[in-house]
């Protein structure tokens, strides 16, 4: 009894090995019949701004079906590109993610068409405590006094001058993978021509200060800005039109008065009164 029940344990094993294989061969066969393209991937992590070299790069397999447009399939198509994102270990390295052929690299690789890089001295308070990084957006907002008439004292004015501004690095530091805040003393900022302007003239008048503002969210809000009286409720009075004006009249010279008109006389009468005379015209 005891043989009969091993003889079938061994037999359903075998039944249950020969199955296996079979599935096994099966997989492998459906696994070759698969169409695959030869894609150039990431042996390493590149930062943003890196020059490629071969040393960097891979070959492997990709199915078909799922291939992403703007590949490579040989290596030595990618020497001397440089990355304008960061790439991760075995991600494909796509066109869309690298700087136009002749760029030489660095800080200027990655600023986009027509922007500019301008950096400005920052501390942990400007900073917002070191969490501007690389990859976020903030606003920048100028604290000066506001010029006013002669004869006025200045005000103190804070405004927001820009909006939206992406950093493009911190210190000497452009990866954007991390998310750790970094306190440093100077933030390069991404601009248009007309905005590095703006902030040029806005640090020289006055201290600036950045805002965080989240990564998704677009919307620009125009504000007049806010003085120590708006903030403090206080009503500003405001002066007339004329007040401070002194008005100067024109001077002209006086109107000659009119001499009398004296008639010349018609009637004359002598008069006598004790021993005295006297002559009365009419």
């Amino acid at each position: 009894m005891r043989n009969i029940k091993a003889l079938g344990l061994l037999v359903l094993a075998l039944l249950a090995g020969v199955a296996a294989a079979v599935y096994a061969a099966g997989w492998v066969a459906r696994q070759g019949s698969i169409a695959s393209n030869k894609v150039v991937v990431a042996n390493i992590d590149i930062e943003l701004g890196s020059r490629i070299n071969p040393q960097m790069l891979s070959v492997v397999d990709w199915p078909s079906g799922s291939l992403p447009p703007g590949t490579f399939a040989e290596i030595k198509d990618l020497q001397d590109r440089v990355a304008k994102v960061g790439v991760l270990r075995g991600e494909a390295v796509l066109e869309g993610k690298l700087a136009p052929k002749g760029t030489q690299g660095g800080l200027s690789a990655v600023i986009a068409p027509g922007k500019r890089a301008m950096t400005v001295r920052v501390n942990d308070v400007v900073g917002v405590a070191g969490f501007a990084l690389p990859g976020n957006y903030v606003d920048v907002v100028v604290h000066a006094q506001q010029d006013k008439g002669k004869g006025e004292d200045a005000k103190p004015i804070s405004k927001t001058v820009l909006e939206r501004v992406l950093v493009l690095a911190v210190a000497q530091e452009a990866g954007r993978d991390d998310t750790k805040p970094k306190v440093v003393s100077a933030v390069t900022l991404e601009l248009s021509l007309e905005d590095s302007e703006k902030l040029d003239l806005a640090r020289s008048v006055g201290t600036l200060s950045l805002v965080l503002r989240n990564q998704i969210d677009g919307e620009t809000v125009a504000t007049n800005g806010i003085t120590k009286n708006q903030l403090f409720g206080i009503k500003e009075v405001v002066a007339p039109a004329t007040a401070g004006v002194k008005v100067v009249a024109e001077s002209r010279p006086a109107a000659p008065r009119p001499r009398p008109i004296v008639q010349p006389p018609t009637q004359c009468v002598e008069v006598v009164q004790n021993a005295s005379r006297s002559l009365n015209c009419f």
